[in-house]
């Protein structure tokens, strides 16, 4: 899973990155015109792994991970410049991202201004959603004019490529994402060609102050849960929260409360001491580990699990995902030989002490076949002949 980090200037978006990663990269407190990324590769928090590996004692443990790139601040081109949309180099770092993480600034900050002047996330969304269109239409047209020299053949496949590349044209013209047309799997197949920033699954990062983060949560999830505030009867930084929030459960987008410099401080922190802090704010986890987490809804992943005396290992699939294409992610040779698939889900192997033969004997480790759908927390072990 790779996920690009986007934004305008002091959103915030690289003390996110420094939060999720552990790194260090440097903050600048005023605009650059760098196109330079930050990347760095995480592990998923798993707390499954631990007692297994208590359990089997393996030679090591392998978590699942994602990958994160943090690109420059958006949105500092001038007027004409931007009618192109993003640069090469810039479109470079995010065009295999397989989601966007958008930083949207909530707090004010006399020592940080913000390039725009106020604070108001809805119009920096607005400006940012503009500036990926824009892109995407250069995409598009540059896309469309190779076709039509192609087209000239005669050959009806490419007239059917420009038909569809004149409706995405239009649709960006009009500021509307590829992601909201409705498209058949040949039209899919193409527009995957393209690498279309509009065409990403996106969430809403909310960079917010400290002193409303645990507000913040809750009206998220309150909205999440189908509430309707009234955005103009609310105060300060949870305007902007609410506002961005039901634009994401309109376009079924996912959003996030982060204090990003509070979180780059807490990830310097013994995990007992921010743990203790988090739980003074009200709050779980890290907000490191809940723009993961979201990452994984968004893109409809899941993880089974193997074990052993040699690893104990996570790995991520779709959700939906049939037997012999999770052992595929181990070897390919193990997809192609499938046999049978012996499963047993963490919480029922633990619930057993631990034991799969107490779990057998329970009736609960099963033999699958091919048509069987794994599900998160499934402890796997794949039979297989490659001579098969």
């Amino acid at each position: 899973m790779r996920i690009g980090i986007v934004g305008l200037p002091q959103s915030g978006k690289t003390s996110l990155f420094n939060a999720l990663t552990g790194a260090q990269a440097p903050i600048s407190g005023y605009a650059t015109r760098t196109v330079q990324a930050n990347t760095a590769v995480v592990q998923v928090p798993d707390p499954r792994l631990k007692p297994l590996a208590e359990i089997f004692k393996p030679k090591k443990v392998t978590y699942a991970t994602v990958e994160f790139v943090d690109v420059a601040g958006m949105g500092q081109q001038d007027e004409e410049a931007r009618k192109g949309g993003l640069s090469a180099e810039f479109l470079g770092h995010i065009r295999n991202a397989d989601a966007l993480a958008i930083v949207l600034r909530t707090f004010a900050n006399e020592n940080v201004p913000h390039p725009l002047g106020s604070i108001d996330p809805l119009r920096d969304l607005e400006q940012l959603d503009n500036e990926l269109a824009l892109t995407d239409l250069a995409t598009v047209e540059r896309r469309s004019e190779r076709t039509a020299k192609a087209a000239k053949s005669g050959e009806k496949k490419y007239q059917q490529e420009l038909d569809l590349l004149a409706r995405l044209q239009e649709a960006l013209s009009n500021g509307i994402p590829v992601r909201r047309l409705e498209l058949n799997a040949q039209e899919e197949a193409l527009v995957k060609e393209l690498f279309l920033l509009t065409m990403k699954p996106r969430m809403y990062v909310l960079n917010v102050s400290e002193d409303v983060l645990a507000e913040a949560a809750t009206l998220l999830e309150q909205i999440h849960q189908g509430a309707e505030p009234a955005v103009e009867s609310l105060a300060g930084e949870l305007r902007g929260v609410a506002a961005v929030a039901l634009r994401a459960r309109s376009e079924e987008a996912e959003t996030v409360a982060v204090s990003a410099r509070l979180e780059a401080e807490l990830s310097e922190l013994a995990p007992e001491e921010a743990a203790e802090y988090l739980a003074s704010l009200g709050l779980p986890k890290l907000g490191a580990e809940r723009v993961i987490q979201v990452g994984y809804r968004l893109l409809n992943l899941i993880t089974f699990l193997t074990v052993g005396e040699d690893e104990v290992r996570a790995w991520t699939v779709t959700k939906g995902a049939k037997a012999p294409e999770a052992a595929g992610k181990i070897h390919s040779d193990i997809e192609r030989g499938f046999i049978r698939a012996e499963i047993t889900h963490f919480d029922d192997f633990m619930a057993c002490g631990g034991s799969f033969a107490a779990a057998a004997r329970k009736g609960l480790q099963r033999l699958e076949g091919k048509d069987y759908v794994i599900q998160d927390g499934d402890i796997a072990h794949f039979r297989f002949n490659v001579g098969r």
